[in-house]
């Protein structure tokens, strides 16, 4: 089918838009040039858990709520206090005291979108715990805040690995965050780097489109406009015949190696232009690195044939996303479409960038690269509907489209990293250790919170006209801290002096202080990787990739205020 008009014809034929967009159009309209209509879809029929409705719990809902999340439950037994009403932007102000946590925090979220289901749940999670555990499992994704040590191990326990996990903690201005999940696979990536051109290794219709052209007699206007691939696989060819000392088709393999050649081969491209302001050469020149850069499958995407050869799926989706690697497996090691010019290659894709070019030329290039790119494409379903597995073909054409950046990350489960390994730890300590003394601090603070420590600072907790003689002061903390954290680590470890002093000073200061202003900044980022595991987009924190045999990365998230710096550890 000809699909392409005179640029005249198109321009004047454009007509406006039968009507306005809708409203829900007009509300959603940045974040689905983010994350597409899939990705909105995804997010639309989610459902997410937050335990309890505490400053920052309520900030990481007022991200999801914003942009559209299906249905939110918060739970909280809890009423409100002062302290709740002077540090919770969501909650009525003194209005609120009294009342209960989670149904005022539903009531300020819902103000923010009418088209989101929020819930409140005043049960303590205990009793939900022993006695409701298929609905809390009911979930996509549990958001925990400061939960208590016990409850949390749990939750965790309960929900892996078929619910995700996010565990938040914070104390003051310094916090930590983790995700928590077995496998995690992303097709959409959005990844910086594009899909292959295929410069180096051209399908024979491009090939032959680039050798074609009558560069020294065409139309100099013609000759201004020719795309930057073809000029760039003309000039390749040339070299290899060059090379090779033949007049007719090179064997298409070799590429300029030596700084000697590739400077040669550029002002080879200088050579191809007829006059000195021809932007197109001056862009194939720059891009010239792609002649000599090897079109290959990126080393992680080979690495999830092995894994994925080995691995039995455990569901549906994992089942779908098994058989398209399949598949893709063996359209690499056999593409009958282009046997010649694409052996071991990822499928074609009809994406492509911006170039200086006529529309004319532009659309010319890319009926080429889409009528191979159906060609594999269809080679590649061939190869899937033996895997007896229905996908759909919008999922096929996105899967192949970012075949090149694939991604399956690995999580780890809440017991490994609460606090993690002495061994680890004391290798975290010794490259990041600025992070791995937060993450540790925080977890001494939950163990001495569980102890009893804790609570003794909290001024809710003690009675009227009590004088902080007999309680424990910050010196003191400091240094239960001190002593618990070492618990945690092999004998004789150091732990970085002057870090510590100020990340254990500010835990005694504020150990259970949920300050606005780091609420506010969790919230954010914590919604965000929220938001990445509910679309399957972009990349979360993980603790590496499925195919990775390495264990050194725990995939926490650690935020020094203080300083103002996050870290991954």
């Amino acid at each position: 089918m000809n699909d392409s008009q005179p640029l005249e014809t198109a321009t004047t034929s454009i007509q406006a838009p039968s009507g306005a967009p809708d409203a829900k159009t007009r509300r959603y309209d940045r974040q689905l040039r983010l994350w597409a209509a899939s990705g909105q879809a995804a997010l639309e029929s989610a459902r997410i858990l937050v335990i309890p409705a505490t400053a920052t719990a309520t900030s990481i809902l007022k991200n999801l709520v914003l942009p559209g999340l299906g249905h939110f439950t918060v739970m909280d037994d809890k009423a409100v206090t002062g302290a709740d009403a002077g540090n919770n932007f969501f909650l009525d102000g003194s209005k609120s005291i009294g009342k209960s946590r989670a149904e005022e925090a539903v009531k300020g979220l819902m103000e923010m979108n009418d088209g989101v289901e929020g819930v409140a749940d005043v049960r303590d999670i205990d009793e939900v715990l022993k006695n409701d555990q298929g609905w809390l499992k009911s979930f996509n994704i549990v958001v925990a805040h400061n939960v208590d040590s016990d409850v949390l191990d749990d939750l965790a326990a309960l929900l892996w690995p078929e619910t995700h996990l996010v565990v938040v903690n914070s104390a003051g201005f310094l916090a930590e965050f983790s995700v928590h999940y077995r496998e995690h696979q992303v097709i959409e990536s959005h990844s910086e780097t594009s899909a292959s051109l295929r410069i180096d290794q051209a399908f024979p219709a491009l090939l032959e489109y680039a050798m074609s052209l009558p560069l020294d007699t065409m139309d100099i206007t013609d000759h201004t406009h020719i795309p930057f691939p073809v000029i760039l696989v003309r000039a390749l060819e040339e070299w290899r015949r060059e090379r090779e000392q033949v007049t007719g088709p090179s064997s298409g393999i070799g590429s300029p190696r030596t700084s000697a050649e590739k400077k040669a081969f550029k002002e080879r491209i200088r050579a191809m232009m007829r006059k000195f302001d021809e932007e197109n050469f001056e862009e194939a020149e720059a891009q010239a690195f792609k002649c000599w850069t090897p079109t290959v499958v990126p080393s992680e995407v080979r690495e999830l044939f092995t894994l994925y050869s080995l691995s039995k799926p455990s569901s549906s989706t994992s089942s779908s996303f098994a058989a398209l690697i399949s598949a893709l497996s063996q359209f690499v090691q056999n593409n009958p479409a282009s046997p010649q010019y694409t052996s071991g290659l990822l499928p074609l894709t009809s994406s492509l960038p911006d170039m200086k070019s006529s529309t004319e030329e532009y659309v010319k290039l890319q009926k080429l690269y889409r009528a191979q790119s159906e060609k594999e494409k269809q080679v590649f379903k061939d190869y899937l509907s033996k895997r007896q597995v229905d996908v759909d073909d919008v999922t096929i054409d996105v899967f192949l489209k970012n075949s090149h950046a694939l991604k399956v990350l690995k999580g780890r489960e809440w017991k490994d990293i609460n606090p993690g390994s002495k061994e680890l730890l004391a290798d975290k300590l010794s490259t990041n250790p600025k992070e791995a003394a937060i993450h540790l601090a925080l977890a001494a603070a939950r163990k001495l919170r569980a102890q009893g420590v804790l609570p003794l600072l909290d001024p809710t907790s003690r009675p009227n006209n009590t004088s902080i003689k007999g309680i424990l002061d910050q010196n003191n903390l400091k240094d239960l801290l001190t002593a618990e954290v070492r618990t945690f680590l092999p004998p004789g470890t150091e732990l970085p002096e002057a870090d510590w002093s100020i990340i254990s000073g500010e835990i005694a200061r504020a150990p259970s202080a949920d300050l606005p202003t780091t609420a506010a900044f969790l919230g954010g980022l914590v919604a965000q990787e929220v938001i990445k595991m509910i679309t399957k987009q972009y990349i979360p924190i993980s603790a590496g990739n499925a195919a990775s045999t390495a264990n050194e990365r725990m995939g926490i998230c650690v935020i020094d205020l203080v300083e103002t710096w996050t870290g991954i550890l």
